[in-house]
């Protein structure tokens, strides 16, 4: 696969954007790999994980905000602990996914990990911590195709959780949701 580089994006300022907003150095990364190698699903991205800090260092914004790489990085930080230069690449897909939500550059193929994802910080937000019930209720109403397919599975798995304790249907709020609630606001 080639990607045409121009001159634009080589001068532009998304390496230190992202370094800015981060805190990490890709500019640290040489490209060994093992963060690829080690990945428990590169076999479903579009762009390996080293690809994807490659394209930060060229200032490819297009290609790394949309790529479905950034979405589908389940964030287990096994590339951060191989990687030799100690560059937190889990740390940096959160980042890319941030930054691909607010531009409302998010790989359309992967709608429905865009829709949890907001799901999952709308309840962390109103809570201090996940409302599974609540949580799953947001990202079915938003997702009617993704929530007739799995209805079914979800009641019995749902129920099942239930009777173990494991899953309620009322939230629990945490002492000092307050301060997170803060955090949010803080971040916008």
């Amino acid at each position: 696969m080639k990607i045409k580089i121009t001159t634009k994006e080589l001068k532009s300022d998304f390496a230190k954007e992202v370094e800015e907003r981060s805190g990490i150095d890709v500019k640290k990364c040489y490209q060994c790999g093992k963060c690829t190698a080690g990945c428990p699903v590169a076999y479903e991205m579009d762009y390996m994980p080293n690809q994807i800090i490659r394209f930060v260092q060229l200032g490819l914004r297009r290609e790394a905000l949309t790529s479905r790489t950034i979405w589908l990085c389940a964030s287990c930080i096994t590339c951060t602990t191989r990687c030799p230069k100690e560059v937190k690449i889990a740390e940096l897909m959160d980042v890319l996914r941030e930054m691909a939500l607010e531009e409302g550059v998010a790989n359309p193929m992967e709608k429905d990990i865009t829709t949890f994802h907001e799901a999952f910080l709308n309840s962390v937000k109103k809570h201090g911590r996940i409302s599974e019930c609540g949580m799953l209720m947001e990202f079915k109403r938003k997702r009617p195709k993704a929530a007739l397919k799995s209805a079914l599975q979800d009641l019995a798995d749902g129920s099942q959780l239930m009777m173990k304790g494991k899953l309620s249907l009322a939230p629990h709020d945490i002492k000092g949701k307050d301060s997170i609630k803060r955090i949010f606001e803080k971040l916008g």
